[in-house]
């Protein structure tokens, strides 16, 4: 397929679309939140969605928020993943998540509230602007199969192309436990920074919080980012 001169953006469409392709993988997108729980219930029944996509909380759709789902060759539900704007305002994202962190835990209901906590980074404090949250992201499938494959690798930039295309952003950011993140999982989706020890939330009658990085990109990191060599995306999922 010739892809010489196209954006960044099309040329990313046109590589991620042949190896998503080749995996059998088909995505979808949607604004309903509503659904998009039905959906996660059916592929997830364990899981709960979490509070920055709960639609009795926030009013989510078009224009603010986008979830995109992907399904394998027999129709079953194999990847989530969810988008969504916050209402940042005039504040930095360092200032916003100071009041409003505790609207993004994990979702079990044993989280002490009063001893968890959110340190802003050098990053965070500088981000202003239009700002998107990434979540509910997930790979599943069996051992193998998807995971540890390089696939990761194209579903996470395909929805930071997303933020950027549905929602002209000025940043994504998201949050990752330590062990995950540590693992090099931010950088196979994509995100090319991270502050550490970002957040902390600590379970019930427990000493030892669980970590949570920040990691984020900003509107260029990500064009850069999708503009890298097509065959070096093919090998990364290869």
């Amino acid at each position: 397929m010739a892809i010489h001169g196209m954006s960044a953006e099309d040329k990313f469409a046109a590589s991620s679309s042949e190896i998503l392709n080749r995996f059998g993988v088909r995505l979808t997108m949607g604004y309903d939140f509503d659904e998009y729980r039905h959906w996660v219930k059916q592929a997830r029944p364990d899981h709960v969605v979490g509070d920055p996509f709960d639609s009795k909380q926030h009013q989510l759709g078009k224009g603010n928020a986008r979830w995109i789902i992907g399904r394998d060759e027999q129709g079953e539900i194999m990847h989530t993943q969810a988008l969504r704007i916050l209402p940042t305002g005039i504040k930095s994202v360092g200032e916003y998540f100071r009041t409003s962190f505790r609207g993004f835990a994990p979702s079990r209901p044993d989280i002490d509230y009063e001893r968890s906590r959110y340190r802003a980074g050098p990053g965070a404090k500088r981000m202003t602007g239009r700002v998107a949250y990434s979540g509910e992201t997930w790979v599943g499938g069996a051992p193998g199969k998807y995971r540890g494959s390089g696939l990761s690798t194209v579903l996470g930039r395909y929805a930071l192309l997303s933020a950027i295309k549905e929602f002209d952003v000025d940043y994504v950011v998201g949050f990752m436990i330590k062990p995950v993140a540590y693992k090099g999982f931010c950088l196979r989706m994509g995100f090319m920074h991270a502050e550490p020890m970002a957040l902390r939330w600590y379970i019930q009658n427990e000493e030892e919080p669980v970590e949570a990085v920040m990691v984020y990109m900003s509107n260029e990191d990500i064009r850069f980012i999708l503009d890298l060599p097509a065959a070096e995306l093919d090998a990364l999922a290869a």
